[in-house]
């Protein structure tokens, strides 16, 4: 496909090549995770500096419309995940509530004793093992978030559940644990080495960090949950309503 800008319009190059950028964006076929065109020959079609085009990307990349990865290339971003805070639900039901695949990347159980914060939420003592799960989700188009879970020791969970169900679903129907209340903590910062390896961007990027604190039907702590999420794939919508006075 040929591009082109007009050099003599009165509109500047960069927002000419946002426009331009948005256009392609439209063409089906760049749904399916298809790459644009490379940075360095797009810039030579157009006859502008990369700095320009590069200009125009981190708009869109800024915008969630494009994701940019080192190395490999610029595509349209997939849809991102909605979570609302109330009626919350576990990842993998929000995921299928949206008719959104989900791909399982990694799954790490094991038995470790709990540093202070989660022994502190728990109620029990530093030297009480629980069980912790590491899981790193998204969907077909790659990692969406990384999660580091810890279960009280009340439950019961061996380990060896299927935790290819939704975890909500496996606390209550095998365990009898409603998970009742949510309350959390949420906050934007940057991605270190590790965490943008997890979720395939670049060292510093900015990502949602969600901190959750789940409770039973009785009000009992069953889940402390550190969740680092992929900000360009995922949005947190929050509603309030106004009550009489």
């Amino acid at each position: 496909m040929k591009f082109k800008l007009n050099h003599k319009s009165n509109i500047s190059l960069h927002v000419q090549t946002e426009e331009l950028l948005r256009k392609i964006l439209d063409d089906p076929e760049y749904d399916n995770g298809k790459l644009l065109p490379n940075e360095v020959d797009l810039a030579k079609q157009l006859a502008i500096s990369r700095t320009t085009l590069r200009q125009a990307i981190s708009k869109l990349v800024y915008e969630g419309l494009l994701t940019r990865k080192k190395g490999v290339g610029t595509k349209k971003a997939s849809r991102s995940v909605s979570s609302k805070s109330r009626n919350w639900l576990s990842f993998t039901q929000e995921m299928e509530a949206r008719g959104i695949p989900i791909k399982n990347f990694e799954l790490h159980i094991s038995w470790v004793f709990p540093e202070e914060p989660v022994a502190g939420f728990f109620g029990i003592g530093t030297e009480t093992k629980v069980l912790k799960m590491i899981r790193l989700r998204g969907t077909t188009a790659g990692p969406i978030v990384y999660f580091i879970s810890y279960f009280h020791p009340r439950i019961g969970l061996s380990g060896d559940e299927d935790f290819k169900r939704p975890l909500y679903d496996i606390l209550e129907t095998d365990y009898g644990y409603r998970a009742e209340l949510s309350k959390e903590e949420i906050s934007a910062r940057a991605a270190d080495k590790f965490i943008a390896e997890k979720l395939e961007v670049e060292v510093n990027s900015p990502i949602f960090f969600r901190k959750r604190f789940v409770y039973d039907q009785a009000d009992r702590p069953i889940e402390y949950n550190l969740g680092y999420y992929k900000a360009d794939s995922f949005t947190y919508t929050l509603e309030s309503r106004r009550e009489s006075q």
